[in-house]
């Protein structure tokens, strides 16, 4: 069974359910387009250099991958497993679960998708040379 890093809905199953105020929710009535070809090919690469990532990073001491959020103007601290889960859920889905933001995250814990890039490149280059 895969573990999932999101936590368990509380409110499974209990008919006192304060969402329930909120009217019937279909879940698969907010999923918006399925998406293309080229979406897909795209979400599946970024799941093989996160893997990537995190082999080559997570033995260094770093956490995960910060994003700067250009809705809210905020940096976003997303560790491995969870960036992971959020990309599958994304490619199975179409969207993607809220999720609690880090507690208290260390930015110095995390990098960027640029740096992870470059970063693998360098390794890629260093290996290639020897």
């Amino acid at each position: 069974m895969p573990h999932d890093p999101m936590p368990p809905d509380p409110f499974a199953g209990d008919p006192e359910d304060p969402s329930m105020a909120l009217g019937d929710h279909d879940d698969d009535a907010d999923d918006g387009p399925p998406l293309g070809d080229e979406e897909r090919a795209e979400l599946l690469a970024d799941l093989t250099d996160l893997a990537v990532y995190q082999a080559l990073l997570e033995p260094r001491g770093i956490r995960g991958i910060v994003v700067d959020c250009a809705d809210c103007g905020e940096c976003h601290y997303h560790d491995w497993e969870l960036l992971r889960s959020s990309l599958e859920q994304l490619l199975h889905d179409g969207r993607m679960r809220p999720h609690e933001p880090a507690f208290d995250p260390n930015p110095s814990d995390y990098v960027t998708w640029e740096y992870c890039r470059g970063y693998a490149d360098g390794v890629t280059e260093s290996e290639s040379t020897h």
